[in-house]
């Protein structure tokens, strides 16, 4: 049954993840918790499907406020989704939106790209660092090491950033194979990148307990406290994250 050999496939690329890339994680969770008590944000960006790993931390319930996604339309799948394949590769984009944005020396920049090879991606990371933040990398390592950059520097992401946390999917993403079609199916990044961008929030939120200091997060706007709650967040950071 395909839906078992799915499970069976995320699970073992799940328990890979974790074993291999926990040192990342937890650096990832130190660079975005010295952001997060220093007052400063934590920056997610993505392009095309990746745009969902900057709304899955972003304004949610249990979520971190000081995150900012970088949710640009030019690279989202609506209104036109080849619009989005077609802006990803267009290299000195980036870095004018990032211009446009509340940003700081002391913020941390995450950037999920499976891939890692268009010139979006590798051009936000660059500027990200010229500006002092840390980068932080979701990009698969099989996928990456099978293609080329294209970026003028000829760079992949995993070159120009701080930390690279390898997503276990295999190159393409598809892990499934049926008698009869001709290409694989079912991706597993969604399910590996949204886990490790949780796992960061984890461990940013325990840092930062840790150090004493406890860092706001979101509660359930159907709880019955909950607009009253979101609502001073939203007025204390809606100068600095663009999207409240």
């Amino acid at each position: 049954m395909k839906y078992l050999e799915y499970y069976s496939t995320v699970k073992e690329q799940l328990e890979t993840q974790f074993e291999e890339e926990k040192e990342n994680i937890e650096k990832a969770a130190e660079y975005c918790s010295k952001s997060i008590m220093n007052d400063r944000l934590i920056h997610v960006f993505g392009c095309g499907h990746s745009q969902m790993f900057s709304m899955e931390v972003f304004y949610r319930a249990g979520g971190l406020v000081q995150v900012n996604p970088l949710l640009i339309p030019h690279m989202a799948l609506y209104p036109k989704a080849k619009l989005s394949t077609i802006q990803e590769r267009v290299e000195g984009f980036t870095p004018t939106y990032l211009n446009l944005e509340n940003v700081d020396e002391k913020d941390t920049m995450i950037i999920v790209s499976i891939s890692g090879r268009n010139a979006g991606v590798v051009d936000m990371a660059l500027a990200a660092k010229e500006k002092g933040m840390k980068v932080i990398a979701l990009t698969s390592l099989q996928f990456t090491n099978s293609v080329t950059s294209r970026h003028s520097s000829g760079k992949l992401l995993k070159d120009v950033s701080d930390v690279v946390i390898d997503i276990k999917c295999v190159s393409g993403d598809a892990c499934l194979s049926i008698d009869g079609m001709d290409h694989m199916f079912c991706g597993t990044s969604t399910v590996l990148g949204m886990t490790v961008m949780e796992a960061i929030v984890a461990q940013t939120v325990e840092n930062c307990v840790k150090e004493g200091y406890i860092p706001p997060v979101y509660v359930s706007s159907n709880l019955d406290k909950g607009d009253a709650i979101n609502n001073e967040y939203i007025n204390k950071y809606k100068d600095k994250i663009s999207c409240l």
